[in-house]
């Protein structure tokens, strides 16, 4: 079940560039003045030069090593001078002393890319609130970039886990956007449950595996119709298909294919049925081992919105 049984590459028709690529106009960097915290600001900056976009940067403070407000004031504005003069780009400090994940939902309403670091929080009142970057994802209404990797390097290959509704083909034209010339690949877990059931109410092995035939060419048919309309600035597009949890299935093609980014979407549920069941998005950012865009289904439609993540569970 967790094998992926075919990989397939489509030409694009002239290489076509369509008009409707997202482009970034603001950033917003959250960092908690550490190191790790600033490596995050640096994926921000080097997205701010590509797009032409301004960054914002504020202070969210850790839990267990705030810094007092004079000193994280002295520091930011220090990030914010350094990462002007490196990247040449635009930096806008946000006011206040860092009001934690309040602050980040408010300043979010108003960029297109906010940058932040992940940590998984392994506390007794993470487990029963859910993790720092969960309650994000609840609240925003843009997307959740949560990122892993050395963030001095741009993206060399982007995977998008797609699942063949509307917003597939807005999560492809989102990866384009973020990095156009990045190498993309897209990628689509087939369910196996079905046979599950079929194999339930005992059908016999020769229509099960009509069905799983007939399952994998609609698969590829729809990648192709995905790849065919995308706004690629290459000429092809790979594609992938495996079969299984979408989640876990979707995080061993990233290592598979080396792709230091993986696009996945999200349906907004009830908070309880998340804590229970877990959603993809959520289920992918625990077992990924690079970096993971989050893409909000019911997103804001003024603006292509990003959210790059690094260590949440300083966020509180």
């Amino acid at each position: 079940m967790h094998h992926h049984q075919v990989q397939r590459e489509h030409a694009l028709p002239g290489g076509g560039v369509a008009s409707s690529t997202p482009s970034f106009q603001s950033i917003l960097a959250v960092t908690d003045l550490t190191a790790r915290g600033n490596r995050a600001v640096e994926r921000a900056a080097l997205l701010a030069a590509e797009h032409g976009a301004l960054l914002k940067l504020v202070y969210a403070p850790a839990d267990l090593a705030p810094l007092a407000h004079a000193e994280a004031a002295t520091a930011l504005a220090g990030l914010a001078r350094a990462m002007a003069t490196r990247f040449d780009v635009l930096v806008k400090q946000v006011a206040g002393p860092g009001g934690g994940l309040a602050q980040i939902v408010d300043e979010a309403r108003y960029v297109d890319l906010v940058v932040l670091s992940h940590e998984r929080d392994r506390s007794p009142a993470a487990f029963f609130t859910g993790q720092p970057v969960e309650r994000l994802l609840r609240q925003l209404r843009c997307p959740v970039l949560v990122t892993r990797l050395d963030t001095r390097l741009r993206y060399s290959r982007i995977l998008v886990a797609v699942d063949f509704t509307p917003a597939s083909r807005e999560l492809v034209s989102l990866a384009h956007g973020l990095d156009p010339d990045a190498a993309l690949e897209l990628f689509h877990a087939l369910n196996t449950m079905h046979e599950s059931k079929l194999r339930y109410a005992e059908v016999s092995e020769h229509a099960i595996k009509t069905y799983r035939h007939d399952s994998m060419r609609q698969a590829r048919e729809r990648l192709f119709s995905l790849t065919d309309s995308s706004s690629a600035r290459r000429n092809r597009v790979l594609s992938a298909i495996g079969r299984g949890d979408p989640a876990r299935q979707a995080t061993v093609q990233q290592q598979h294919a080396r792709a230091e980014l993986l696009v996945v979407g999200k349906r907004r549920a009830h908070p309880l049925a998340d804590f229970l069941f877990g959603s993809v998005a959520q289920r992918v950012l625990c077992w990924a081992t690079g970096d993971v865009l989050v893409v909000p289904a019911d997103r804001r439609a003024d603006t292509p919105s990003l959210v790059i993540s690094r260590k949440l569970q300083d966020v509180r």
